[in-house]
C-alpha cells in the first residue's frame, strides 16, 4: 500500500503556552494533508471537488492516539495511508512521526464519508477519486455500500 506523506515545521501557532502541541493542532495538521492528498497525491483536486462539484469529505470517525510530545520548531512527517475504500466511505491510517528522531508522535485512524454539499447526504465516492485511490494507492474496492 502506497503512503502519501509531508514534512512540517511546528510553528508557533501550533502550540500552547507550554510549547507543545496544543493537542486540536494535529488535526488541523492531518486535514491539511488530506487537502493536499486529493489534490497532488490523487490529482483530483481539492479545490474542484468541494466548490466546483459540491462533494464533501467530513469526518465521521476520528480515533486518536498521542504518544510523544512535539515541540516549536521540531520538524515532523504526517503520513497517511487508506486502510479501506468504501462504496461512500474511505478510512484512513495517518501518524506523526519526528523527521530527526523517528519517534512516533501521534497517530490517528479516520473514517471520510462523500456528501452531497447540496443535501448533505452520503453519497458513492465519485468514480474518478475511487479510480485515482485504487490506482495510486494500491487500494481494493469493498464490495460494500455503507457509511462506514
Amino acid at each position: 500500500m502506497s503512503i502519501f506523506q509531508r514534512e512540517r515545521l511546528i510553528r508557533f501557532s501550533d502550540c500552547d503556552p507550554a510549547g507543545i502541541v496544543f493537542y486540536p493542532q494535529y488535526f488541523v495538521m492531518f486535514n491539511g494533508l488530506v487537502e493536499d492528498w486529493v489534490e497532488e497525491g490523487l490529482g483530483v483536486g481539492f479545490r474542484r471537488l468541494v466548490i466546483d462539484r459540491r462533494i464533501g469529505l467530513p469526518t465521521v470517525r476520528l480515533e486518536a492516539d498521542f504518544r510523544a510530545i512535539s515541540r516549536m520548531g521540531d520538524r515532523v512527517l504526517l503520513a497517511l495511508e487508506v486502510q479501506r475504500l468504501g462504496g461512500r466511505s474511505i478510512r484512513l491510517s495517518s501518524r506523526c512521526t519526528g523527521v530527526d528522531d523517528g519517534e512516533l508522535r501521534m497517530q490517528m485512524r479516520q473514517v471520510l464519508v462523500t456528501t452531497s454539499l447540496d443535501t448533505h447526504q452520503a453519497i458513492d465516492v465519485p468514480d474518478d477519486l475511487r479510480a485515482a485511490i485504487e490506482s495510486l494507492m494500491g487500494v481494493k474496492t469493498s464490495d460494500e455500500r455503507d457509511a462506514g
